[in-house]
């Protein structure tokens, strides 16, 4: 994970996503990028409108000042960090960090910006009225054809050291494992975790877990039940239990709708989870 994008907005939610984006990077001796995305204000007030050019002047000062703002609070987590400001093109073997700006619409510019990097980290909201975070997160899986990693309120002080997979036997599951690796070949354990009547056909837990070891990696296999509860339920507590710093978890499996995506385990996982939470689809 040498190149991490995070949106970037003044608010407690980026501020999240970055200070989890600045931890997986002292571990890889990464490189993380803010990116603000500057809406035209014709897109602001709504496309097609005609406005008056004092107003249209307005909506560009408002935009000045919220980049503004997050620059000014993003430039403040590096110094707080002592991480020296840089661009990709930095040779460093220590984690550094850039700030870009962009201008567009905020799901078209991550789908089509994020391709580059290896892991696209956004907050679990915005705190933003004027951001559509389904909207973001969603170009960020299907456009970018990057894992994400969902951060949680708060961030651990190491993620990736004790890793829960939560293993359904999807395709969509087995391919966060596999862009999952450099997390999981760092990790002093990694769990399987398969719930009973939760899982399309596939490979069993066992199986998968005894494929990671053939590459190296500690891992082991167990399957629950959920109890009366959900599965995502099931998945936080399990998780708790186990310790686990990071889930890893497909981002759906019964549809590709939109709508579907952010349903049933994967919606109580995002809106509940104490840990980050890798996705790929």
């Amino acid at each position: 994970m040498k190149t991490l994008l995070v949106p970037f907005y003044d608010d407690d939610a980026a501020q999240a996503a970055l200070d989890t984006a600045l931890t997986i990077a002292s571990g890889f001796g990464g490189y993380v990028e803010g990116l603000f995305v500057m809406r035209p204000p014709q897109i602001i007030d709504g496309e097609g409108i005609a406005l008056a050019g004092s107003y249209l002047n307005q909506l560009k000062e408002e935009g000045r000042r919220l980049a503004d703002r997050a620059s000014a609070r993003f430039h403040e987590t590096l110094r707080a960090r002592h991480l020296e400001e840089a661009d990709v093109n930095a040779e460093s073997s220590v984690a550094n960090a850039g700030w870009r700006e962009m201008d567009g619409l905020e799901g078209q510019v991550v789908g089509d910006y994020g391709r580059l990097f290896d892991l696209v980290v956004i907050g679990r909201d915005f705190g933003q009225p004027w951001l559509d975070w389904n909207v973001m997160c969603e170009s960020a899986l299907f456009e970018t054809g990057r894992p994400v990693m969902v951060a949680a309120g708060s961030v651990p002080g190491r993620i990736g050291d004790r890793v829960m997979i939560a293993w359904n036997h999807s395709t969509e599951t087995a391919r966060t494992i596999a862009l999952a690796a450099p997390f999981l070949s760092q990790a002093s354990a990694v769990e399987v975790l398969s719930i009973d009547g939760w899982a399309v056909p596939g490979p069993t837990g066992e199986q998968v877990a005894a494929h990671l070891r053939r590459s190296g990696i500690s891992a082991a296999a167990r399957t629950v039940s959920t109890g009366g509860s959900s599965g995502g339920e099931t998945i936080l507590r399990e998780a708790g239990d186990f310790g686990a710093d990071l889930l890893v978890k497909g981002a759906y499996t019964q549809s590709r709708l939109r709508q579907l995506v952010f349903g049933g385990a994967t919606r109580h996982i995002l809106a509940n989870t104490e840990i980050p939470v890798l996705l790929a689809h």
